[in-house]
């Protein structure tokens, strides 16, 4: 006898409520294994395909392309069981269904993993897709069908037509783009990915080949921006637009109130010469040679940042609120902001204090090249231990960081200019930048903070400081 059971949007991480549905991977009707991934969707905070921690037959799915869904609402339902026979359809009418032979062979019916992203769970090998057509249906599992179904709208199925599986033509291969943006500009401008040859890497489709596309088909470019967004501002009084605080926005909002609301911060900053540490810079990509991968500064800021770390420990911490307790944390994952289309990310590098400058660039380089596509995990965005903040790159000389709650300081870095500078006991045009160090007042005084930041500066103005620790 037939089961159909319902799959949920599942608990994707970081406190996010919401995602929305970038691409279904497959359709009603078609025979599903245990933890095959079954939609793509887009969070405030990544790409992720999600898996389905059941195997049979899909007899609806729920929510369109372009839509938002709460974690916990219904993605799709399943009909598993020895005989796997349920109905299912097309969207919106007609039914499908398989045989136990079918069900069987294509990954275990019935069986469950509990998974609840793509890595994660049973592990069992991709199912053959199938297509499937009629054949009876027991009552029984029509009734369960109902029972599930009901009330969830234009995707549920109609039970009373029967099914059977057959082969299928194999299902196309995944679209070669990988940035939500250029999704979301394709499906807002009716263009079809698949028939897209991309200019990118690999034929990867950029946003470039999009907008091609559109203006061959004589249709205006719409914005790449969230459509939900768009769709839910609205204008208020006076000219008033309100835009909710959705998405990565909602996110980042949520997070920085936090931050304000738990946090004790004081902010301490103290203007650098930095022409030593660019020559140093200049002379360690000479010497790697024309072909070797350049050393970039903040992956020089970043490893200043893991020695100052060893040397003051009390900051690679957080505060456990609840048991009124510092917790210090041996490893250091710096994280950096990165301004992207979709709004500010934070990528982090793990074990950024066992990595060297070389190592430290070439990973920064990788996750900032992940931050742009939008195609960094979740598991590339959480768990920093101390945010590095390049604010400088907007032509800014100082700020004020918001600590990266639960982190216990961040360090900002405004932009290196020319300025008059006395050095050596004479005034130079020096190369010169402002620190701010941001920091949790209740994991230290401005005594460590103070000791923190005149060691970054120390080591930005004399690189070979780094050298006494080695």
């Amino acid at each position: 006898m037939a089961e159909v059971k319902e799959f949920t949007l599942p608990d994707l991480g970081e406190g996010l409520t919401e995602a929305e549905v970038v691409r279904w991977l497959v359709e009603v009707g078609e025979v599903v294994a245990v933890d095959q991934p079954v939609v793509e969707v887009e969070t405030a905070k990544a790409m992720v395909e999600v898996p389905c921690p059941y195997g049979g037959v899909v007899t609806a799915r729920y929510g369109a392309e372009g839509e938002e869904l709460a974690v916990g609402a219904p993605l799709l339902t399943v009909a598993v069981g020895a005989d796997a026979s349920a109905p299912a359809a097309a969207e919106g009418s007609g039914s499908g269904g398989a045989d136990g032979a079918d069900a069987a062979e294509d990954g275990g019916a019935g069986e469950t993993s509990g998974a609840v992203l793509v890595g994660y769970g049973t592990g069992a090998p991709p199912a053959r897709r199938r297509r499937v057509r009629p054949t009876p249906v027991p009552a029984a599992a029509a009734g369960q069908v109902n029972g599930v179904a009901s009330g969830y709208g234009r995707h549920a199925v109609t039970p009373e037509v029967p099914v059977r599986a057959e082969a299928a033509e194999p299902a196309p291969g995944p679209v070669p783009v990988i940035s939500p943006l250029v999704r979301r500009l394709a499906r807002q401008n009716g263009v079809e990915l698949r028939t897209l040859t991309g200019s990118g890497p690999d034929g990867l489709i950029l946003r470039a080949d999009v907008e091609r596309a559109i203006g061959a088909a004589g249709a205006p470019a719409a914005a790449a921006e969230p459509s939900a967004a768009a769709a839910s501002a609205r204008a208020g009084d006076a000219g008033e637009v309100r835009i909710p605080l959705r998405g990565l926005r909602g996110v980042v909002a949520d997070k920085m109130s936090r931050s304000r609301r738990e946090i004790p911060e004081a902010t301490c900053w103290v203007d650098v010469d930095a022409t030593e540490l660019l020559a140093a810079r200049r002379a360690m990509n000479a010497a790697g040679g024309p072909d070797a991968p350049k050393i970039s500064l903040l992956a020089l800021l970043a490893r200043i940042c893991t020695a100052a770390l060893a040397r003051y420990p009390e900051l690679n911490a957080r505060v456990d609120t609840e048991a009124r307790e510092i917790v210090r944390l041996e490893r250091v994952h710096v994280g950096f902001a990165a301004q992207t289309d979709r709004g500010l990310v934070v990528p982090v590098v793990r074990d950024a204090h066992a990595r060297s400058a070389e190592s430290l660039s070439e990973e920064l380089g990788r996750l900032t090249g992940a931050a742009r596509d939008g195609s960094l995990t979740p598991g590339e965005l959480t768990g920093s231990t101390f945010t590095l903040n390049n604010y400088g790159v907007f032509g800014v000389d100082g700020s004020t960081p918001i600590i990266n709650h639960p982190e216990a300081a961040m360090l900002g870095v405004g932009r290196i200019v020319p300025k008059p500078w006395v050095y050596e006991g004479e005034l130079a045009v020096r190369q010169v930048t402002q620190l701010s160090l941001t920091f949790d007042h209740r994991v230290c005084d401005g005594g460590v903070a103070g000791g923190f930041l005149r060691y970054v500066a120390d080591c930005v103005e004399q690189p070979a400081v780094l050298l006494r620790g080695v």
